[in-house]
């Protein structure tokens, strides 16, 4: 019974330490992107603890970096709503795919949920196999853990810089642009890639003012497409 308690312990640090390991590499884009975040709190005139709240409460790195403008121009309810919704519309596809089925536990599968951000995303669909319940969780904490405490060190930071630091709303962008480029190496998703340029270019034209919402449907029937495309190719082979 103790050489099965043993190898059970021993097994649950191996799926955790392989969970941090793997947020590692998009954990080196989050930290600075926190950094940031913290900055920007503060050149925003906010309240240093709107930085760790945020970060605790609400875990949306995007999010959080727009919420902050528009809540230093005092931006009423409704359009920060509607931006909150357009914003994380995303990750209802996401769930399609997201390994969630593997965590059983209630309270665990809530917030797995909650912290179901991009670059959680990018590393399950990068390897879709293997997924336990402590892998996925570690995993998730330790990105949680990376935006939180780059949003500390960006407060404090702040305080010691002589001025504003113009441009920091472009490491987001720069997170999201590496994140594509990793899931694109292979010439597989090549496809994909320009289906969601294809998508949000018409998106652009069709609805300006809803381009994220329209450019996500879009890429979904496309995607559902290609699938249905490739799925007839392989029974026709």
């Amino acid at each position: 019974m103790t050489q099965v308690c043993e190898k059970v312990e021993f097994s649950r640090r191996q799926e955790i330490s392989t969970g941090i390991r793997l947020s590692l590499a998009a954990g080196l884009g989050i930290f600075p992107i926190g950094v940031a975040f913290g900055l920007l709190v503060v050149q925003s005139g906010l309240p240093w603890w709107v930085a760790p709240a945020m970060s605790i409460v609400g875990f949306s790195g995007s999010l959080e970096l727009l919420l902050i403008g528009m809540m230093a121009v005092a931006t009423p309810l409704a359009p920060i709503a509607l931006t909150t919704f357009l914003v994380n519309f995303r990750h209802v596809f996401y769930a399609f795919s997201f390994p969630l089925r593997v965590v059983r536990n209630p309270i665990a599968r809530f917030y797995s949920a909650f912290a179901l951000v991009d670059e959680a995303y990018a590393v399950t669909s990068a390897r879709p196999e293997g997924w336990t319940s402590w892998r996925l969780l570690s995993m998730q904490l330790a990105f949680h853990s990376y935006w939180i405490s780059g949003g500390l060190v960006g407060l404090a930071v702040a305080g010691l810089l002589p001025g504003p630091v113009v441009g920091l709303e472009f490491a987001l962008c720069a997170l999201f642009l590496t994140l594509t480029l990793d899931a694109c190496r292979t010439g597989k998703q090549v496809p994909s890639l320009l289906m969601a340029g294809a998508s949000f270019a018409f998106a652009t034209l069709l609805t300006p003012d809803a381009v994220m919402f329209t450019g996500l449907v879009l890429f979904v029937a496309a995607l559902i497409v290609r699938y249905v495309a490739t799925q007839r190719r392989v029974e026709h082979a």
